[in-house]
């Protein structure tokens, strides 16, 4: 990488400041994984199809494979290392664990950030292809909307029905009625 096309970027990841140089076509996948060492992002297909590399971004979920770094400047990034707090697990984690979310494990980074990328969505009541009524002010928590919204996530395990429990269970009630 020559001086003259590398950038300073500068933003926050898991709440810790990063100033790093960077080259102007390095992904936000690559930038965590080989230069920050956070590898618990993963780097499935690189095309953006199957979402282990799913990422907050501002509390929005992105594909990190897809992202640039430098659009990433001075935003505030996410990742699963940033979600647990020592040994104490985001309730999701747990909830994954207890609902059999995970089988090789592999896509559960990326699952958990899009699951919390998709409550954020819903409590500000944006709609999805599966939503019946666009114009209603208030989407249902059903199952059905909570597959639809975390269809971009591939568990090539078949782990869907226990990353589906995971979910419900942890925000059942959080958004304003029991889970399906």
């Amino acid at each position: 990488m020559s001086e003259s096309t590398s950038l300073l970027l500068e933003l926050t990841i898991n709440g810790q400041p990063h100033a790093v140089t960077v080259e102007p076509r390095l992904s936000l996948l690559d930038l965590l994984r080989d230069h920050l060492h956070l590898t618990g992002t993963k780097k499935g297909c690189a095309q953006g199809a199957c979402g282990a590399c799913t990422v907050l971004v501002n509390g929005e979920r992105i594909n990190a494979c897809l992202s640039l770094a430098v659009q990433m400047q001075g935003r505030e990034i996410t990742t699963i290392e940033g979600l647990s707090t020592g040994d104490d697990q985001h309730p999701l984690q747990q909830a994954f664990v207890a609902c059999d979310g995970f089988q090789c494990g592999y896509c559960t980074p990326g699952q958990i950030c899009s699951a919390l990328g998709m409550v954020s969505e819903w409590q500000r009541q944006v709609p999805s292809a599966r939503t019946a009524d666009l114009r209603a002010s208030h989407i249902a928590f059903s199952r059905d909307e909570l597959r639809e919204r975390m269809s971009g996530n591939l568990c090539r395990c078949g782990a869907y029905n226990g990353i589906v429990d995971a979910v419900a269970q942890v925000y059942e009630g959080a958004l304003g009625e029991p889970a399906p």
